[in-house]
């Protein structure tokens, strides 16, 4: 049984887990799955058991009274013994847990024995019996944790490959737009070039630094507002922006760029086919325990020749967003009143939580 220095929890959201495979037993949803899974087999058990009818009640109560005290005060010494039990190594952890709940097992057995039958001597097979059926439902249940674990560990190394590739695919198109619109200032405003390559630095300068993890999104809009600095300077007035931000929800997490490619999407569909350009309107709210995030552009009029590009833009931004935030990001679109509608919603989590 080897120890190993306590994990430390990373920055990073798609980070792998340490190889520690047991449940976080100090969750209420862990211990009430855990709870229905025993109760399910206590009714099979009084199913198989009775002798006349479909169910032998007093058996399951019996059973379920013992079962469901001895499966709570395990997940109790579990839960309390988690920092500690970080420290060792699948094995070792595999071999304490067992121990927890076998001298769980046995003293609730000798309990249970003595207030049945005062004053009779212990049964001894019947708590032997106790004991073995709780040491193979222990090690069957360790087992599916394990693999559980290791299933979890590999979509997690999938998906950070796959967030990677889409970043990969998402950078240079706005690298090459954006080198594009510095080289047509170079020659007559040298002095906007300038800006615009500071402008560029900085944005690059923010992806490498933030890579995977999330930031708040008041520094996410001041991407956005850098990168439209950018294409204001190659569409000039034919590009307005309009923004309607909540400010108290500059300290929401959200991915690096993950605004910025629907604000070149929006500009490359709605703005620049137009001979007299468009807004683009960006706005933020909250409702509840989400975060609202919008982006909205002159409804493109060649539907079919932009449409194949703005569905790839939009299905490699929901999945980095879902990849980093979870299930509950949501990524859709909509078209009416002559204007395209993309919609973010993030759950409501600050950059500070989430270090946490």
């Amino acid at each position: 049984m080897t120890r190993k220095s306590q994990p430390t929890r990373p920055s990073d959201p798609l980070a792998l887990e340490t190889e520690f495979f047991v449940p976080d037993l100090c969750r209420v949803r862990a211990v009430f799955l855990l709870l229905l899974t025993t109760e399910l087999l206590v009714l099979l058990l009084a199913i198989v058991h009775a002798s006349q009818g479909w169910i032998d009640w007093a058996y399951f109560g019996l059973v379920s009274l013992f079962v469901q005290w001895t499966v709570l005060t395990s997940a109790a010494l579990i839960c309390a013994l988690r920092p500690w039990l970080q420290r060792f190594s699948t094995p070792g952890v595999s071999i304490i847990v067992t121990g927890v709940v076998l001298a769980d097992v046995l003293a609730f057995s000798l309990l249970s024995d003595w207030l049945l039958s005062p004053g009779a001597p212990a049964r001894p097979e019947a708590i032997g019996r106790n004991v073995l059926a709780a040491l193979i439902i222990t090690l069957m249940t360790l087992r599916y944790f394990y693999l559980q674990h290791q299933w979890r560990l590999q979509k997690q190394a999938e998906m950070r490959s796959r967030v990677t590739a889409l970043q990969a695919r998402i950078h240079p198109h706005f690298l090459f737009n954006s080198m594009n619109t510095i080289a047509s200032l170079i020659t007559t405003r040298p002095e906007r070039a300038e800006d615009a390559v500071l402008d560029l630095s900085e944005l690059f300068r923010a992806s490498l630094r933030t890579q995977d993890r999330l930031i708040p999104l008041a520094d996410e809009l001041a991407l956005c507002d850098r990168y439209l600095a950018i294409e204001s300077l190659r569409l000039g007035d034919r590009l307005t922006v309009h923004w309607e931000l909540d400010d108290t929800l500059a300290r929401q997490a959200i991915p690096p760029l993950t605004l910025q490619p629907l604000v070149e999407n929006a500009i490359y569909h709605g703005v620049q086919p137009r001979p007299n350009g468009g807004t683009i309107t960006i706005e933020s709210l909250r409702r509840g325990h989400y975060v609202y995030l919008m982006v909205r552009n002159p409804a493109p009029d060649d539907r079919q020749a932009r449409h194949r590009g703005n569905r790839i833009a939009l299905e490699n931004t929901r999945a980095r967003l879902v990849a980093i935030m979870g299930e509950e990001s949501v990524l859709k679109h909509s078209q009416g009143d002559g204007e395209y509608t993309v919609t973010l919603r993030l759950p409501w989590r600050t950059v500070s939580e989430t270090a946490t």
